[in-house]
């Protein structure tokens, strides 16, 4: 019987590469991807914040699955959060972190 493991605490730190980076915000701000997530999201336009996170095992200190400090942007009307198409992972050549959360500002 497999057993669970508890995750008390989390190292969602990363750092990108500058060119997989700049490639990876290339695709998150195409205009006809823009306008599927505004669909989605029922928002008029969206703007990407510049602003990525790597999605942590749900403790007790991070009930959303998210760092602490972009729970705000959670809790906010005024933003989405998307997860990272793995497509868009693998042609800008990030394969680790294995996902991330992409944060837009709904306009």
């Amino acid at each position: 019987m497999a057993r669970l493991k508890i995750v008390n605490q989390f190292d969602s730190s990363f750092t990108l590469d500058p060119e997989a980076k700049a490639a990876l915000f290339e695709l998150l701000t195409q205009e006809n991807f823009l306008a599927q997530v505004a669909q989605v999201v029922k928002g008029d336009r969206l703007e990407f914040t510049q602003l990525l996170f790597q999605p942590v095992p749900y403790t007790e200190a991070a009930p959303k699955g998210m760092p602490v400090e972009y729970e705000q942007y959670h809790e906010s009307p005024d933003y989405a959060i998307i997860n990272v198409p793995p497509n868009f992972m693998f042609k800008a050549k990030i394969f680790q972190p294995s996902r991330l959360c992409a944060i837009y500002r709904k306009r």
